[in-house]
């Protein structure tokens, strides 16, 4: 009867996140997709403009992260993969993400065009920023105070102090 459950539980696959070297999130991927092992680099397309010609650019939403299905066997091959660095670690463990929340990621990159991915340590206290959309797009000011996914920020360009929320996503970094 043990034998049984340890061999399910070794043979049991899980969502795992592997952290790769900057700019290898695809090309991992790919990898491990050709060795047979199941991987999901969520992407967000772009539409960038050259001087000649438009082009529809894939970037992934997650810097250095990318998706793995695997069971305890599969591991190792996915550590020997060229551009995997290791496995993200939450409580001496690796991090295991729940089937919903990779059908919800997957669900979002389906039905929006406008999601991206703001690390919240990006940002901090006194950060210039600009507003990319809605009322005061495009205006400047500086971050005041991070409260969760909103941002409270001082406009100091329009002659008085203005004071607003807005959503972490919806702002820019600015040169100082």
């Amino acid at each position: 009867m043990e034998t049984r459950a340890i061999t399910r539980a070794v043979n049991e696959k899980k969502w795992l996140v592997i952290y790769t070297r900057p700019r290898w999130e695809k090309r991992v991927d790919q990898k491990l997709q050709e060795q047979g092992i199941e991987s999901y680099c969520p992407v967000r397309k772009v539409e960038s403009q050259w001087a000649d010609r438009k082009k529809v650019v894939e970037f992934p939403i997650f810097c250095s992260y990318i998706f793995v299905k695997v069971n305890l066997k599969e591991e190792l091959k996915v550590r020997e993969t060229l551009g995997v660095l290791n496995f993200i670690y939450f409580m001496g463990k690796p991090a295991v993400v729940k089937q919903n929340e990779i059908e919800e990621i997957k669900y979002y990159l389906q039905t929006t065009n406008d999601l991206e991915v703001i690390s919240l340590s990006d940002l901090s206290v006194g950060d210039r920023v600009m507003i990319k959309n809605g009322a005061m797009k495009k205006q400047e000011g500086s971050v005041v105070k991070i409260s969760g996914r909103t941002v409270l920020m001082v406009f100091d360009n329009l002659n008085c102090a203005v004071v607003t929320k807005v959503d972490i996503a919806n702002l820019k970094s600015v040169a100082s």
